[in-house]
């Protein structure tokens, strides 16, 4: 019998392991590990394959894994957690034949063209065109921006560090939350906003800016608080989904991303009932001359659980990933 392959998709707080059957992209035996529980990613692999070893499965001999970070070169270094590693160490610490590392949004990206309608949630209605650009992006630990292409023979993606794109207020609020935010990080990055620390910070500057004493300590607090009436943890919802559909809608005129938008990550499908209540759509599609352009690009969001287990399983036999 053919040994499965080793997926994995790993973040900022949680890293998601599971295997694949040859020639197959359907994930079995996932399982999530908190990054903080091991030292390093190759403990964490060991810990995984004990588990679903005592299940009979034969140690795989290939693996593709996706890492919320830059990738180049043999050192791997975390941007969001403390794991650090060489590539070829940890290919040889797991007596692996072969091990590709590729971007967490990559692997976000590659996943798309595996969904079915019902991952789906359509945000904004559109056409969208074939053999043109898709845009992946989505707040989680971090924010993630990838796109993927067509190309002739498989689908070749367009790994980016788009969420350290320069914050650019668009109202006199904005301004105001820009000032806060470089006086305590000096630069202000997108992802400084959008991502779950970011939700967190940005309620904090609404109290700040209201003169009003903070009253919730974490995201899901803040998002609990909006839902039961609380009046700034709203205000905080809402500015968020709009300061989301600007970057959305800007990053998709970067990439001509004409093939759709796909807002991902684990923080807006917990959000899908505040999306039309949001400026989210009148953000996206807010850009002067070239406003027709992105009115008519489908956006949704994806609810799939594994989409980023689904673009590793792509990954591993893909020849346009390296």
């Amino acid at each position: 019998m053919t040994r499965p392959a080793l997926i994995g998709d790993i973040g900022g707080t949680n890293a998601r392991f599971a295997l694949v059957a040859p020639g197959a992209f359907e994930p079995y035996d996932i399982q999530t590990l908190p990054c903080a529980d091991y030292p390093g990613v190759v403990e964490a692999v060991r810990d995984y394959l004990a588990k679903v070893e005592q299940n009979g499965t034969q140690a795989p001999e290939e693996a593709c894994l996706a890492f919320a970070c830059p990738i180049d070169g043999d050192l791997v270094r975390m941007t969001n957690n403390h794991w650090s590693f060489s590539r070829r160490e940890a290919q040889a610490s797991l007596g692996l034949t072969r091990l590709k590392v590729i971007n967490d949004f990559t692997a976000q990206a590659l996943g798309v063209p595996h969904l079915g309608p019902e991952d789906l949630v359509e945000v904004q209605p559109g056409e969208a065109r074939e053999h043109s650009v898709q845009l992946v992006i989505g707040p989680g630990t971090g924010l993630g921006v990838a796109g993927i292409f067509p190309g002739r023979r498989a689908w070749i993606p367009l790994p980016t560090e788009g969420g350290h794109f320069t914050f650019a207020p668009t109202d006199e609020r904005e301004q105001n939350l820009l000032r806060h935010f470089r006086n305590r990080y000096g630069r202000v990055s997108v992802e400084r906003i959008l991502c779950g620390q970011g939700l967190l910070d940005l309620y904090l500057a609404h109290c700040s800016l209201k003169g009003a004493p903070p009253r919730h300590a974490t995201p899901a607090e803040v998002t609990e608080a909006a839902s039961h009436g609380d009046a700034i943890a709203r205000d905080t919802l809402l500015r968020f989904l709009k300061i989301l559909g600007d970057i959305s809608g800007d990053a998709a005129l970067v990439m001509g991303a004409r093939g759709g938008v796909y807002l991902c990550g684990g923080i807006l499908p917990r959000l899908l009932d505040w999306l039309p209540q949001s400026r989210f759509v009148e953000a996206f599609t807010a850009k002067g001359r070239m406003s027709d352009y992105t009115r008519a690009i489908p956006v949704h969001v994806v609810t799939a659980p594994w989409s980023g287990l689904l673009g590793a399983a792509e990954a591993l036999h893909n020849e346009e990933v390296e």
